[in-house]
């Protein structure tokens, strides 16, 4: 993998880059449509890849791992083939779903014990058979594994969690240099940075994590429910350690201002089921702010999806018909509202490049923050 910084924002730590991978070139900043169990929820190929057009994509290795498990996507030649996706994927270590999924789990040294949130079978994932799951799959960045602190969470755990998360990462390292690649092209792995919502562990942890030496590096453990503001301290301290010439992923982030003020603070990359989970459930995001298409005021609003036309479906339909289509749960609506959300994400962190590489980002930032801080 390569990284090519472009430009630096002038009055904000914005940046503009690129990283090149075998399947391909992707432009930072980039928002990286969530494609958990080896699809983005609702969503042809066809379409992600014409209307949405990312440059990557993500799956999860906790997902993937349980269905359809890795000797089904090993016979097929790897994820890519197995969903025909001919560009980037990233997977994450799947350390967040035994977190947030699984019952029972029990976080040992050795490694994590967890029951299937499907069948209730028992499972273990240490930091070596994470690595090999994840050779398998075959994504081109792939994730350490980590525990993911809850929050709030109080110091002294944040702290044994964030030193466990070291160690493990020193597990990952040494087996995954000895667990030849499966497939013609080559992975890239990223560490992750943790310490809950205390600035001297995250700290602490960003110049652990930096002194590794990756090709890229993660941000972990953020936005599982902590105020903005709080995020947003962290990021900071976390990205003024982290090496300028590397890729920096802040997991799981976010709604659109979120977005912004990352990028602002030095973030390249981003995934969330924001988008098409809250499109599923009838949120539109855009340019001006949201809209909740299954309110009674748009029932007879005729007018376009979106004027701003940034996606097919965004002038094909009305919001009125939208509307009628969650109204009688047609999974067509879900559809129209997953399309219009990730075709948006996608066009602001484009947007944004545009500003950085003119160099007038931090004027344009605050304008869109006020534009989309609105209930439509």
């Amino acid at each position: 993998m390569q990284f090519d910084l472009k430009a630096t924002d002038t009055s904000t730590l914005a940046r503009a880059g690129s990283i090149t991978t075998d399947h391909g070139v992707i432009e930072t900043p980039i928002f990286m449509p969530v494609g958990t169990v080896g699809t983005v929820k609702g969503v042809h190929q066809r379409e992600l890849e014409k209307d949405i057009n990312p440059d990557v994509i993500l799956g999860n290795t906790y997902h993937l791992y349980l269905r359809p498990q890795t000797t089904i996507l090993e016979k097929a030649g790897g994820l890519h083939k197995f969903i025909n996706w001919n560009r980037n994927i990233l997977t994450d270590s799947g350390g967040y779903q035994v977190y947030s999924l699984s019952a029972n789990r029990k976080i040992k040294e050795e490694g994590v014990k967890f029951k299937s949130h499907i069948d209730g079978s028992y499972h273990t994932f240490t930091p070596e058979n994470v690595m090999e799951i994840q050779r398998a799959i075959g994504a081109d960045i792939i994730m350490a594994f980590d525990e993911c602190t809850p929050y709030p969470c109080d110091y002294q755990y944040a702290k044994r969690s964030m030193h466990m998360t070291h160690r493990w990462l020193e597990r990952c390292i040494t087996h995954l240099d000895k667990t030849p690649l499966k497939y013609d092209y080559g992975q890239t792995f990223f560490p992750i940075v943790q310490g809950s919502t205390y600035k001297d562990l995250r700290k602490q942890s960003a110049e652990y994590i930096a002194s590794v030496g990756a090709e890229g590096n993660a941000i972990g453990g953020l936005s599982v429910g902590e105020p903005a503001e709080e995020m947003y301290e962290m990021t900071a301290v976390v990205t003024e350690i982290l090496p300028k010439d590397k890729p920096r992923y802040l997991m799981g982030v976010g709604t659109p201002i979120n977005i912004l003020e990352n990028i602002a603070l030095g973030i390249d990359m981003f995934d969330c089921v924001m988008p098409t989970r809250n499109g599923r459930n009838g949120m539109l995001f855009t340019a001006f702010g949201s809209i909740n298409i299954k309110n009674k005021k748009w029932a007879d609003d005729f007018s376009e999806i979106d004027s701003m036309n940034i996606t097919w479906v965004d002038n094909a339909y009305s919001k009125a018909y939208l509307r009628h289509l969650f109204t009688v749960n047609e999974m067509l609506g879900r559809q129209i509202a997953t399309i219009h959300n990730l075709g948006f994400y996608l066009w602001l962190v484009r947007e944004a490049r545009k500003h950085i590489l003119a160099r007038d980002f931090g004027v344009w930032k605050s304008k869109m923050v006020k534009q989309m801080d609105n209930r439509l």
